[in-house]
């Protein structure tokens, strides 16, 4: 302060023609700090200099105090006196308020803004569970009360919060290092003095508690007393926020020329030149005299070593704040002052409310290029330096700066990292993990334990159809329609379409199946045609069985309507088809079966009931059945046709293209009617089992109708039951099986006579009556 008071009173720019002057207090209690803002505001002490001062000593500005609790208590006397106050050091958020301390300022940050980038600090790193420990006073309950807010704001959490002074109880001391034993955080935030961490420090190291990484305040980050405890090395690898560091020209030289001489009533400066110099400025047997050669030039003190002024340059800024403050008091205009209700003062009218005035204008640049202003609440701009204590040497304490803090910053951008290498706490080389839980992987969300923290949780996995892509989720996103979740949770992926395809093994043995099926039909139909005037083809009505045969062709073929990938046109085809080829091959049965019936009766005495079922008879029952079936189609195109459908209500991980039937009543009135025809068919066939005939076809009529009904019969609960594919499946082997039954029971035999047996395909060996 003397040294920036003796540069500005050098200095023509500022305050020409006026020299500052000071009064300096070095109160070590509160109850003197108090006295003395007392006698500097009233100024009732007689007048020092009668040369250079006119006037008692009331002073226009303080600068003090570097407590946060002892300027509390004299700011709000001062501001009662509109007496500026500007402290180096205080930094209580408490102080900004300028309802009680209208007259504060301060060239050091609030620890509103240390609070908050500590938050961001711990956050960044990844350190959601942490201790926090504060001064019991109000620099330390008011940083940390910010500190715990901000920090529940970044999402940590505070595992315990403990309070102590140096002056306290023993027992306040031992139940803080009975929860830094017990607690589960490896990161503890102090938010105290130098004083309270050497006393925590000296008690974790004589009970043997390590690996703790401390995160530091301001006000003790730095500080070179550290060196003097005996757990220091406990604080090897602290990291925190400090001001940042200035260089001040000229200070180091001023420095090493001082000697006593020239403040003879500075106790200070006698008993450190007494300590560093080994002499007694005053008549000491115990000890020699000081004999005047002494100078500080030739020694190594951290006094004189100017590379580190972080809190000194606040001092110096502060003295030079209260100079351009008057400055622009003494030399503004009357017509255009900056202040209506504020009028220009000579140097013996200068009354302190107008330099309080004046200190809010206050904005200039030092000669380093450092901005200085205050803001509405008297607080500077809040700018660190994020420093790493690697070494604790005697009597120093070795920083490095990693980072920096500047809360002008838009937010996303305060915080910055250099690329230097920490060290950290407990002599760990990795970053140390401080979380009540781990992390929660990709494919999994938090659950809050109960009655926990939020940063206490179980991971559980994201349901099915849920996903989570990032680390620590606390809810699983549903996937987009047609999305589902992959087996680890943390993707959506399309759903597999499902349906019968062609290129799969069940989808190529059903079309083989089929294909075969058709190329057996039109291989009989070939026989039967070449053999058309043989007895057994004439016998079994050649025009029936070639409808038939030709019928059983179109069944075979209908299944491949089935495979494929659903389309409109497809599921109206294969329904329709089926529906209707299967009632054209059955009514083509039944007239088979009727012929057989009738020309039975034919052969009695007396009768001729062939004549009302001839062939035009046996073509019009064909249509008729047919035109019945094609009807019920018809209307079930025509009110709600089947048609393409995306079932994702049965396989969530799958869609299942099918076909939606429409109309359910058409679809079973289809079956219905098919299944009608089928059991006349039976039982017809089943009457004229036992006609005396060579070659009775009813017998096989009815085997062949056996298995067609059972077959049906079991296709019902098997279409209802089965899903996606298969259903599809179980339809095309139902039209496969029962087409197959009435092929090889009607037809086989028959061709096996004609190809294998010809001795047997005579018109005596058919009327040959078996005994």
């Amino acid at each position: 302060m003397i040294f920036a008071i003796e540069e500005i009173n050098e200095n023509p720019n500022i305050l020409p023609n006026h020299t500052l002057g000071y009064e300096i207090f070095n109160a070590c209690g509160f109850s003197n700090i108090l006295q003395s803002a007392l006698s500097l505001s009233n100024g009732q002490d007689d007048v020092i200099d009668e040369l250079n001062c006119t006037k008692a000593d009331t002073v226009q500005a303080i600068i003090g105090h570097s407590g946060s609790t002892p300027t509390i208590g004299f700011a709000r006397i001062t501001g009662l006196f509109h007496m500026p106050v500007i402290s180096h050091f205080a930094t209580c958020a408490c102080l900004s308020n300028r309802k009680e301390f209208p007259s504060f300022f301060r060239t050091i940050p609030s620890d509103y803004y240390q609070s908050r980038a500590l938050a961001q600090l711990v956050k960044h790193f990844g350190w959601t569970w942490v201790g926090a420990l504060s001064n019991d006073n109000d620099y330390g309950k008011n940083g940390i009360a910010t500190f715990i807010k901000a920090a529940q704001e970044e999402g940590v959490c505070i595992e315990y919060s403990q309070a102590f002074e140096s002056t306290g109880s023993k027992t306040s001391l031992k139940n803080i290092v009975d929860t830094i034993r017990t607690s589960t955080s490896k990161v503890i935030m102090a938010f105290m003095s130098h004083r309270e961490i050497k006393i925590l420090v000296d008690e974790l190291y004589r009970q043997n508690i390590t690996g703790l990484q401390w995160i530091g305040s301001d006000a003790w980050i730095t500080d070179d007393s550290l060196a003097d405890s005996q757990g220091h090395t406990l604080l090897i690898g602290s990291i925190g926020f400090t001001v940042r560091n200035a260089q001040i020209p000229g200070l180091g030289p001023f420095l090493q020329k001082l000697n006593p001489s020239q403040f003879p009533k500075s106790m200070f400066l006698k008993e450190f030149w007494e300590s560093i110099f080994q002499c007694s400025l005053s008549p000491n047997a115990l000890q020699r005299a000081c004999n005047g050669s002494e100078h500080l030039k030739y020694v190594k003190h951290h006094f004189t070593d100017v590379s580190d002024l972080r809190y000194v340059n606040n001092v110096y800024n502060a003295v030079y704040a209260i100079a351009h403050a008057l400055h622009n008091l003494l030399s503004c205009n009357h017509q255009k002052g900056p202040f209506a209700n504020v009028t220009c003062a000579q140097p013996t009218t200068i009354q302190p409310w107008q330099i309080l005035h004046y200190m809010q204008t206050v904005n200039f640049t030092m000669n380093g290029g450092e901005t200085v202003f205050f803001d509405s609440k008297g607080d500077s701009p809040a700018r660190y330096e994020l420093v790493n204590l690697q070494n604790v040497t005697k009597g120093t304490t070795e920083v490095a700066t990693i980072g920096y803090y500047d809360a002008i910053q838009p937010r996303g951008q305060q915080f910055t990292m250099n690329n230097v290498n920490i060290t950290w706490g407990g002599g760990l080389r990795t970053v140390p993990v401080s979380v009540c839980s781990e992390s929660c992987p990709l494919g999994t969300r938090k659950a809050v334990q109960k009655g926990r923290p939020i940063c206490c949780f179980d991971c559980i996995p994201c349901p099915p159809g849920e996903i989570s892509n990032t680390s620590d989720a606390s809810d699983c996103a549903k996937c987009p329609f047609g999305y589902w979740s992959n087996s680890r949770g943390d993707e959506c992926i399309i759903k597999t379409v499902e349906f019968l395809s062609f290129t799969e093994i069940m989808g190529i043995i059903l079309m083989m199946l089929g294909l075969l099926g058709a190329f057996l039909t039109m291989f009989i139909f070939a026989i039967f045609f070449h053999y058309k005037d043989t007895p057994i083809v004439k016998a079994n009505n050649s025009e029936l069985s070639f409808l038939l045969l030709f019928s059983l062709t179109l069944c075979f073929l209908c299944s491949l309507t089935f495979i494929g990938r659903p389309t409109e046109w497809s599921c109206m085809l294969r329904h329709t088809a089926f529906g209707i080829t299967f009632v054209l091959c059955i009514s083509c049965v039944v007239g088979k079966t009727i012929v057989v019936l009738m020309a039975f009766k034919a052969t009695l005495p007396g009768r001729n009931v062939m004549k009302w079922f001839g062939p035009l008879q046996q073509r019009i029952s064909v249509v008729g059945f047919t035109l019945v079936q094609v009807l019920i189609c018809v209307l079930w195109l025509t009110i709600s046709p089947p048609s393409p459908y995306m079932n994702m209500s049965y396989n969530r991980e799958k869609i299942i293209l099918e076909c939606r039937l429409g109309s359910a009543v058409s679809f079973w009135a289809v079956l219905g009617y098919i299944g009608f025809l089928a059991i006349l068919c039976f039982i017809l066939a089943f009457l004229a089992r036992k006609l005396p005939d060579n070659f009775n076809e009813a017998k096989f009529i009815t085997f062949s109708m056996l298995i067609f009904c059972a077959v049906w019969i079991a296709f019902i609960p098997a279409y209802l039951s089965t899903p996606g594919k298969f259903t599809v499946a179980v339809e095309i082997f139902a039209i496969l099986a029962s087409s197959y039954s009435l092929l090889i029971c009607i037809f086989i035999t028959k061709c096996y006579v004609i190809l294998l047996r010809p001795g047997e395909n005579t018109k005596k060996h058919l009327l040959k009556v078996p005994h």
